[in-house]
């Protein structure tokens, strides 16, 4: 595994210094993820972040974990509210993770583990610790995940004032025709992609290749695999540099799961293997027989276990009401809990061999917060491991005309009543938890049902 020191764009105490004292970094942003996996922080001058943030780190409100998409406090958590007085959290700066912000001028970023204010300890319920304890339970065990994301968008000619302003309708998609894999319609795009390409790999987030996807607009960038704590950092980073570049370029960009129900969603696949504690080896790879496959045992129970536990797990992958309409036969995204070789109809996808083996799951959509979702991954493939837990036969064919087979939950409701009751759940991430992301998924699940959409008055309004 590459060290960070390593990677472009990747700095250290020492290079910031003198990059500060050259004039070259005036600021440096200062950050964690929210439960929605947004950026929440403080634009630091760079000489006070290295005279007092870098070695104290700051202090946010932790009102932050317990708003909603629009910023409002939201009742009834018992982490913080208003009877708390909604008092302080300490952020403190994970110094593995500085590098320039090559697409802001003069900047630098670094992101944030988020402790208790008294004693000092990680917050259970952020993100980002969620996540770091499942690595913990891998590296206790001997290995360490490894992973990528292949985050899909679309582009809209209209600035997102624009977008705002049209109420979200009638937007220009950045492209007039099925452009997957297209050369000539993907040049069209190019000051967003190639100012993407560019500054992402400036900043500490290697980029392989942009292509065309499948709808009119839509594109995939995708970045080197990695540690899967540096890859949940490189996905978040990835969709907010994305955001920042279309702005500046009065142009804009989604990351919705379903945009349009004429049009295909999209996704985040996730690829992961699990490796020894050096990085040298990918334990996956074995010489036991699954029809096209030799792999390890290793194997084969990690992905029992990731099967198993992916629908009590499912808002992790899926935390939107929006994120349940990319489930659809036939649109590229699974509507079914089965496995195959190179199968882009399964959920669960097998690709590479040997040294590159590993499972790509098609679940989650490009909404997800990656820090929680490789959280459940690693839970629920740690666990296969301990138990032994054998995934399903493996599938051959089309997925989609399967009658068969357990399905994905059908909305966000559906998921959040089997995750508040998954034991498995409660004892990997503790009540507390459970019990806050219950309360967030169906708080977003309560603004949904109180909505009055526009489908809703086209349909009803003269002809009820």
């Amino acid at each position: 595994m590459e060290k960070p020191q390593n990677i472009q764009g990747m700095l250290t105490l020492d290079e910031l210094k003198a990059m500060v004292k050259n004039g070259e970094i005036e600021t440096v942003i200062t950050a964690f993820p929210d439960l929605y996996g947004r950026f929440m922080g403080k634009r630091i001058t760079a000489e006070f972040f290295l005279n007092e943030t870098a070695n104290h780190g700051m202090h946010a409100c932790d009102y932050l974990f317990t708003v909603d998409m629009d910023m409002e406090p939201v009742k009834d958590y018992k982490f913080a509210n208003w009877e708390l007085g909604y008092g302080d959290v300490h952020a403190v700066a994970d110094m593995s993770t500085l590098r320039k912000a090559a697409w802001m001028e003069k900047s630098a970023f670094v992101l944030c583990d988020v402790l208790d204010n008294t004693t000092h300890e990680p917050v259970d319920i952020a993100p980002r610790s969620i996540l770091n304890r499942q690595i913990t339970e891998a590296q206790k065990m001997g290995f360490t995940a490894m992973g990528a994301s292949e985050l899909e968008y679309y582009i809209f000619k209209d600035s997102f004032t624009e977008v705002r302003s049209k109420g979200y309708r009638n937007l220009e998609y950045f492209g007039a025709y099925i452009e997957d894999y297209h050369i000539l319609q993907g040049g069209r795009e190019e000051k967003l992609n190639a100012a993407a390409r560019k500054h992402l790999s400036a900043s500490g987030v290697p980029v392989e290749f942009s292509k065309g996807e499948w709808g009119p607009g839509q594109h995939e960038l995708n970045i080197r695999y990695s540690d899967l704590k540096s890859m949940a950092d490189r996905h978040t980073i990835y969709k907010h540099c994305f955001k920042d570049i279309a702005d500046s370029l009065e142009i804009s960009v989604s990351f919705m799961a379903k945009l349009d129900e004429n049009l295909a969603g999209s996704s985040c696949h996730m690829h992961v293997s699990i490796w020894d504690e050096k990085c040298k080896s990918n334990l996956f790879a074995g010489n036991k027989k699954i029809d096209q496959i030799s792999a390890s045992d290793e194997f084969r129970w990690f992905l029992g276990g990731w099967i198993s536990h992916t629908e009590e797990l499912m808002p992790f992958y899926a935390p939107t009401v929006n994120s349940y309409k990319r489930y659809q036969s036939g649109s590229w995204a699974p509507t079914a809990l089965a496995w195959s070789y190179d199968n882009r109809t399964a959920g669960f996808r097998i690709v590479g061999k040997d040294q590159s083996l590993r499972i790509e799951s098609r679940i989650a959509g490009a909404d997800v917060n990656p820090y929680l979702a490789y959280a459940a991954i690693i839970a629920s493939g740690l666990d296969g491991i301990k138990n032994k837990i054998e995934p399903p036969e493996i599938f051959v064919g089309d997925v989609y005309s399967a009658v068969k087979l357990p399905q994905v939950p059908k909305s966000l409701s559906e998921a959040v009543t089997l995750f508040e009751k998954s034991t498995f759940a409660e004892k990997t991430f503790g009540k507390d938890v459970v019990e806050h992301y219950t309360h967030f998924y169906e708080t977003e699940c309560a603004a949904y049902d109180n909505a009055v959409t526009d489908w809703e008055r086209k349909r009803y309004f003269e002809q009820i």
